[in-house]
């Protein structure tokens, strides 16, 4: 568990205080703080919310608790461009602010993150505010590195080394991404509407610019995700008319060596042939003139399909 106090602190085990602020950070595991929670009436509606991996995002309160759960990308070992979301889970009592998730790698990240911007008498609200600013200037990180990739993926498009299944991966999980970075952001808009509205008056007049900051973060998010979602659109289309058209060539170009091959081969057929009275049959030079005649018509078949850019 993460602690904020003068400084960020880190324990096994936190003494949970009601009168005095708390800022935690811990897993969805973390049977101490469930069973805290218990103990201070926490709905067990909320308990189930927090422990079901597949809860969408969603914002509930009651004259205690406020319960926000949200989604947070990170970055699949499998492909560079492929993120997966995770629940985050806040809960803001009245003296204390809880961060919960299900992967230590990302309590940690966003403690470190939220630490650099903290300070001691930094409201609950405004704590508030801050980690889901963080969470979605990260959502617009991947965002810009997902069209950094973009780019480097139609640069390869049109290298002599493409590697298509590779490109095909990429754009998939790119796909992928940006598709549920766009639906998850709409619905984190909701959310970000319900947190404000339900502050106080005296509290949504001191943070109106940085929700409304934040909201236009969100839109930006949307708004880029799905154009980079008809991006890959295009770039698939892109790769699929480049393939295409390189097989094309390459057909052109077996059809170009038949084309050579064929008066060829009708002469070498006539030749074949076992008759006795054959004109050339007994001619001292048949079979050289046999080659001459073979080599001229390859020749005059080869530079007729080069002016005409065949081969």
């Amino acid at each position: 568990m993460y602690l904020f106090a003068d400084r960020l602190y880190r324990r096994d085990e936190i003494t949970l205080d009601d009168n005095r602020k708390q800022v935690i950070f811990t897993t969805i595991d973390n049977e101490q703080i469930l069973q805290w929670l218990r103990e201070h009436d926490f709905p067990e509606s909320f308990i189930e919310d927090i422990q079901n991996e597949d809860q969408s995002i969603t914002y509930e309160d009651n004259d205690r608790f406020k319960l926000i759960i949200l989604k947070y990308f990170v970055p699949d070992p499998e492909d560079r461009l492929h993120f997966h979301d995770e629940n985050v889970v806040i809960i803001v009592m009245k003296n204390t602010f809880l961060l919960m998730g299900r992967d230590q790698r990302t309590i940690k990240e966003l403690s470190a993150r939220l630490y650099k911007r903290y300070r001691q008498k930094d409201s609950l609200e405004y704590i508030t505010y801050t980690v889901i600013d963080i969470m979605v200037d990260h959502t617009m990180w991947i965002i810009d590195r997902i069209d950094d990739q973009l780019e480097a993926i139609e640069d390869r498009i049109f290298a002599e080394d493409l590697d298509e299944q590779e490109v095909q991966k990429d754009l998939y999980f790119a796909r992928r991404t940006l598709n549920r970075i766009a639906k998850l952001s709409v619905q984190s808009n909701d959310v970000v509407n319900k947190i404000y509205n339900h502050f106080p008056v005296e509290t949504r007049r001191k943070l109106k610019y940085e929700f409304i900051d934040l909201k236009e973060h969100l839109s930006f998010s949307i708004n880029e995700s799905k154009t980079y979602l008809d991006r890959t659109g295009y770039l698939q289309t892109l790769l699929m008319g480049f393939l295409s058209n390189r097989m094309n060539q390459a057909m052109q170009r077996l059809a170009a060596i038949s084309l050579i091959f064929l008066p060829l081969t009708f002469i070498v057929g006539n030749y074949g042939m076992n008759f006795k009275f054959m004109p050339e049959l007994e001619w001292r030079y048949g079979y050289l003139g046999v080659w001459i005649v073979n080599l001229a018509i390859a020749w005059v078949i080869y530079r007729w399909l080069k002016r005409q850019k065949w081969i």
